[in-house]
């Protein structure tokens, strides 16, 4: 089924997976779908590698999740140096194993080094790949956006208009970066509105469970934390324990508040920790449900 069909019919719950390092076994991903299988997210999203390091894993997995579980799958897609005919192979790919929905990425490029921006490549954006795979025909398209901004973009207002940009060139719905206050997260949904960017908007959340993670994310992805989290933090983040559990609570009230202001989607990061997505899925299940028939 098309994400983007689902989009019409309730509040969409997701989860993201990402694959095994590339001389790792699948068993990992197994194990853990089996875990959370009956959690029943209307889709499950698989990373895409740093360059296409673990592209085939990424198909491998969302035919397994989508062939074998019967849950949709959305699968990650880079083109940072990619050309058509790879694009056009990996495509072909998805379809043969019944695939048909994608998250059109720009992507990193290998090891970390600077994104080279070409006039004679096929694809230097998303935008591109979002234009070409919508011309190619039968997936719904899926896109990332950033409620506190892009770190390579000057200012809030450009990276709306680079937002506007994609959408226009054929997503369907969107995905945002985590964020940890639900007030950044309206704001920027009322400035899409007004730059008339109306496709439907999947909120992410990641539960942070430690202290090095808080330090990655923010260096990865330049999100802000909240003085309410901070002092979550301060309170306990040196004992492990306390902290998961605080975090995942915290995780769980930016969800319930998301759901009574009628979002689009909650994309769950919930880092291949399967009880993690057990124990929110648990805590917001009759509100799933009600939001589900409301």
């Amino acid at each position: 089924m098309l994400i983007k069909d689902i989009f019409k019919e309730k509040t969409v719950i997701s989860l993201e997976i990402f694959p095994p390092k590339p001389t790792s076994p699948l068993d990992t991903i197994t194990n853990m779908l089996e875990e959370i299988k009956d959690l029943t997210p209307d889709f499950i999203s698989i990373t895409y590698g740093a360059g296409g390091s673990t592209k085939r894993h990424t198909v491998d997995i969302a035919s397994m999740v989508k062939n074998k579980y019967k849950i949709e799958a959305l699968a990650h897609l880079t083109c940072i140096n990619s050309t058509k005919d790879e694009i056009n192979r990996i495509f072909q790919l998805l379809k043969e194993n019944n695939i048909e929905n994608i998250l059109a990425l720009r992507g990193d490029h290998p090891d970390n080094q600077p994104i080279n921006i070409e006039e004679n490549q096929d694809f230097n954006y998303a935008k591109d790949l979002a234009s070409y795979a919508k011309s190619y025909g039968g997936f719904s398209l899926g896109g990332a956006c950033y409620p506190e901004g892009h770190l390579e973009c000057k200012n809030t207002v450009e990276n709306l208009h680079h937002l506007k940009e994609k959408v226009d060139n054929g997503l369907d719905f969107l995905i945002t970066q985590l964020f940890f206050d639900n007030n950044l997260f309206y704001n920027f949904k009322e400035k899409m509105e007004l730059l008339n960017i109306k496709v439907p908007v999947s909120a992410g959340i990641m539960p942070v469970i430690n202290k090095k993670q808080v330090e990655k994310i923010i260096s990865l992805t330049g999100a802000s934390i909240s003085p309410k989290f901070l002092k979550i933090l301060d309170k306990y983040g040196d004992n492990p324990s306390a902290l998961k559990e605080a975090g995942i609570a915290y995780a769980t009230e930016q969800i319930i508040d998301l759901m009574a202001n009628e979002v689009d989607g909650i994309h769950l990061y919930a880092m291949n920790r399967p009880e993690i997505a057990k124990s929110i899925f648990s805590s917001i299940g009759s509100i799933r449900k009600y939001a589900a028939n409301s």
